[in-house]
C-alpha cells in the first residue's frame, strides 16, 4: 500500500517550503472567503436600514440574516459542484475559480443601489449576490482543506491544518477592525450613506491575490495518483453509496462547529450592539481582541490534538461548549468592555477546538476518490442548517422568549448532541490518505511522517 502524498526522496527543506507554500495559498483563498461573509455579519444593522426599511427594526433584522442564511441554503449545491469538480479535474483548479466567484459576488454588494433607489429589486439583487456567494464558499473550505491535508504527514496534518480555521477568525478579525476603523473615521451619515460600501469592495483586489497565488501551485499529490481514474468516475454517487453513515455522523459534529463559530463570532457583535446596548466601537474592540486570540490559539490546539488524537479533541471541544458558553454570554451580557472581552474567550476556547479538529477530519474520514465531495457536502449542509441559521435563529429566540440567553442555551444544547455524535466517529490519526488505501482503520506513522 503507498504511503502518505509526503515524498519520502523529496529533501526536507523542499518539502518544507513546498508545504508552507501550499499552507499560505489554502489560507489565502480562506481568509478572503470568510472576510467576504464577515462583513455582512458585520454591517448586518446597516444593511437592514438600506435594503429592508421597516418600522420594526427586529423584522428589518431578521429580514437581512434571513438573506445571510440563503447564502448558506445556496453552499450544499455549491459543495455538490465544485466537490464533484475537485474530485474529476482537480483541487487547484477549483479552487482558483471559488476564490474570484467569491470576491466578485462580495464587491457587486458593494456596488449595488439601495431600496430608496430601486425598491424591492434591491433585496433581490443582494439575495442574487449572496447566492453566489454561498455556491463559492460551498466548494472553498472543505477544498483548501483537502487540498493542504493531502500534502502533509501524519504526525502533524491538525497542526498544519489549523492554519485555516486561524485564517478563518483572522478574517473575522480584520473585517471587524475595519469596520471599527471606518466607524470612528467617517461621520455616522456618511458611513450609512456610503461608507459600509467599502469593506464590499476591499473583497475584490483580496481575491485577486488569492487567484494568483493559487494558479502558482501544483496539483495535490494524492489526486496526482489517481491519474486517469479521477475522471472516470461520479464523485456524488459514490460518495453517497458508500462514505453516508460517516458523512451523517461527521455532520453531527460539524453542527456544533458551524453553530459555535456563528454565536462567536458573527452573532455577538449583534448580541451587544442590539440586546445588551453597547456602543459598536466598544463591541468591535472586543470582537478584535477576541478574534485575535482565536487566531493565535489555533496553532497549538492543532499540535494538542495531533498528540491525543481527533476524538478526544471532539470530546473536549463539547465540552467546553457545553460549560463555558451561557457563563460566557452572561459575562457579556454585563455590558462592560472586560465582561464583553471575557465573554468571548469562554465561547472561543470551544469555538476554537471544534473549527480545528473540523478541519483535519474532513479529509481523514474519507477516501481519496471522493474526499472532495464527500466532505465538501457534509460540512455544506451542517453549516446551511446550523451556521447560516444561527444568526436569524438567535434573533427569533431572544425576540421571542425574551431571555438573552436562549442563543447560548441552544449552543449548549447542541454541543450536548455532537458529544453524542462524536462518540460515533472512529480515530483518524495516522490513517493513510493514499488513493489505493481504504478508510477503515488507521495506518501506523512513520519517521517521514512527521
Amino acid at each position: 500500500m503507498p504511503d502518505d502524498s509526503t515524498i519520502d526522496d523529496t529533501p526536507a527543506a523542499a518539502r518544507e517550503a513546498d508545504i508552507r507554500r501550499v499552507t499560505t495559498a489554502a489560507a489565502a483563498g480562506t481568509f478572503v472567503e470568510w472576510f467576504d461573509f464577515a462583513v455582512y455579519g458585520f454591517f448586518a444593522t446597516t444593511i437592514a436600514a438600506k435594503f429592508f426599511p421597516s418600522g420594526d427594526s427586529t423584522a428589518g433584522l431578521l429580514q437581512t440574516f434571513a438573506v445571510f442564511a440563503v447564502a448558506f441554503a445556496m453552499r450544499p449545491l455549491g459543495g455538490v459542484v465544485f466537490g464533484s469538480l475537485g474530485d474529476r479535474i482537480g483541487r487547484k483548479a477549483v479552487l482558483a475559480l471559488t476564490v474570484i466567484l467569491m470576491s466578485v459576488s462580495t464587491g457587486v454588494i458593494g456596488l449595488l443601489p439601495s431600496y430608496d433607489s430601486i425598491g424591492y429589486a434591491a433585496p433581490l439583487l443582494l439575495a442574487l449576490a449572496r447566492c453566489v456567494q454561498g455556491a463559492s464558499a460551498g466548494g472553498e473550505y472543505a477544498g483548501a482543506c483537502t487540498y493542504l491535508i493531502e500534502h502533509v504527514g501524519r504526525g502533524r496534518r491538525a497542526r498544519t491544518a489549523s492554519w485555516l480555521p486561524a485564517a478563518t477568525f483572522a478574517a473575522f478579525a480584520a473585517a471587524a477592525l475595519v469596520a471599527f476603523v471606518l466607524e470612528l473615521l467617517i461621520p455616522e451619515a456618511a458611513m450609512a450613506q456610503w461608507g459600509w460600501r467599502i469593506p464590499f469592495l476591499i473583497a475584490v483586489p483580496l481575491g485577486l491575490v488569492g487567484f494568483f497565488i493559487r494558479r502558482r501551485l501544483n496539483e495535490s499529490p494524492a489526486f496526482q495518483e489517481l491519474g486517469s481514474n479521477a475522471r472516470e468516475h461520479s464523485p456524488l454517487r459514490e460518495a453517497f453509496a458508500t462514505q453516508a453513515s460517516v458523512m451523517l455522523r461527521l455532520g453531527g459534529f460539524i453542527m456544533l462547529t458551524a453553530l459555535s463559530f456563528y454565536l462567536f463570532s458573527t452573532y455577538m457583535t449583534t448580541f451587544l450592539k442590539v440586546t445588551v446596548g453597547m456602543d459598536s466601537d466598544v463591541v468591535l474592540a472586543t470582537n478584535v481582541l477576541a478574534l485575535v486570540a482565536a487566531v493565535a490559539a489555533a496553532p497549538p490546539i492543532g499540535g494538542f490534538c495531533d498528540r491525543i488524537g481527533r476524538r478526544r479533541t471532539m470530546f473536549l471541544a463539547a465540552g467546553a461548549l457545553a460549560l463555558l458558553t451561557v457563563p460566557g454570554y452572561l459575562l457579556a451580557a454585563t455590558g462592560s468592555f472586560g465582561g464583553a472581552l471575557v465573554g468571548q474567550l469562554l465561547v472561543a476556547v470551544g469555538a476554537v477546538t471544534a473549527n480545528v479538529v473540523t478541519a483535519v477530519l474532513l479529509s481523514e474520514m474519507f477516501p481519496t476518490r471522493v474526499r472532495f465531495t464527500a466532505s465538501a457536502v457534509t460540512y455544506n449542509v451542517a453549516y446551511a442548517l446550523f451556521g447560516g441559521t444561527a444568526p436569524f435563529v438567535a434573533t427569533w429566540l431572544v425576540s421571542t422568549t425574551g431571555n438573552q440567553l436562549s442563543p447560548a442555551i441552544y449552543l449548549t444544547v447542541i454541543a450536548v448532541l455532537a458529544f453524542g455524535a462524536a462518540a460515533t466517529l472512529p480515530e483518524t490519526t495516522g490513517r493513510s490518505l493514499a488513493p489505493e488505501s481504504t478508510p477503515a482503520e488507521p495506518a501506523p506513522a512513520t519517521a517521514a511522517d512527521r
